[in-house]
């Protein structure tokens, strides 16, 4: 079992909020909420949402400005932004498009039309949550069948290792911290020591070297892993 999506609310106005962060939940989805910007920030650095739902006007900062430092991170420039704005014209689309934003919704809107939407931008960012096969070099995940191969010979995979490695093929090259690995892998609500991390990352390097070929996943001194 793959661990839920991540998604990141950003919307000054507490009822509002609390209505997505609802809805959103109830299609089965971890929220996290942030009612400004700089929360905002700090939240896709430490939780690593897999769609940010972002409101253009926050107190401060902007949501067009937040998008487009979303955007301009090698971390987080392939992070999902749907950006939500009573601003209908043509010329406000087009501007927060030209941003960055990889969806753009006119208030008000339907909350079944922006769960299509987020569901439209989970089948990119997180493939393995809607079932879809992953393949890296010669490695190969089949997400329903909940089996890897290698070179076509079938790995032995424990539950938590299918979900470190289904992380790390969703975005390959993306190094992640012990502590964005913790949060997806094992889940917010349960307390595991960051080094359980690395024990768990031995366990997979060994499976995926278990006939030979080189270890496709790397260490990032002071920061985490990464896949390639």
């Amino acid at each position: 079992m793959v661990s839920q999506p991540i998604v990141l609310v950003v919307e000054d106005d507490p009822a509002q909020r609390e209505v997505l962060a609802y809805n959103i939940r109830a299609e089965g989805y971890l929220v996290e909420t942030a009612d400004n910007g700089d929360e905002a920030l700090l939240m896709v650095q430490e939780h690593a949402p897999d769609v940010v739902v972002l409101d253009w006007m926050l107190p401060n900062v902007s949501g067009i400005e937040i998008c487009r430092q979303i955007k301009a991170k090698s971390e987080t420039r392939d992070t999902p932004v749907i950006m939500l704005s009573a601003r209908s014209e043509e010329t406000d689309r087009v501007r927060g498009l030209e941003t960055g934003a990889d969806d753009y919704v006119v208030k008000p809107f339907s909350v079944a039309e922006l769960l299509a939407r987020i569901r439209t931008q989970l089948r990119r960012s997180r493939p393995s949550a809607v079932g879809h096969r992953l393949e890296f070099e010669d490695v190969v995940m089949d997400v329903e069948e909940h089996r890897v191969f290698r070179s076509d010979v079938l790995l032995k995979l424990g539950p938590t290792e299918f979900r470190l490695l289904a992380t790390f093929m969703e975005r390959p090259g993306r190094v992640w911290s012990r502590e964005q690995l913790l949060d997806r892998v094992w889940g917010r609500d349960i307390y595991v020591d960051t080094r359980t991390v690395d024990v768990h990352v031995g366990r997979l390097r060994k499976a995926l070297c278990a006939n030979g070929g080189n270890d496709p996943v790397r260490t990032v001194r002071g920061a985490g892993y990464a896949l390639g």
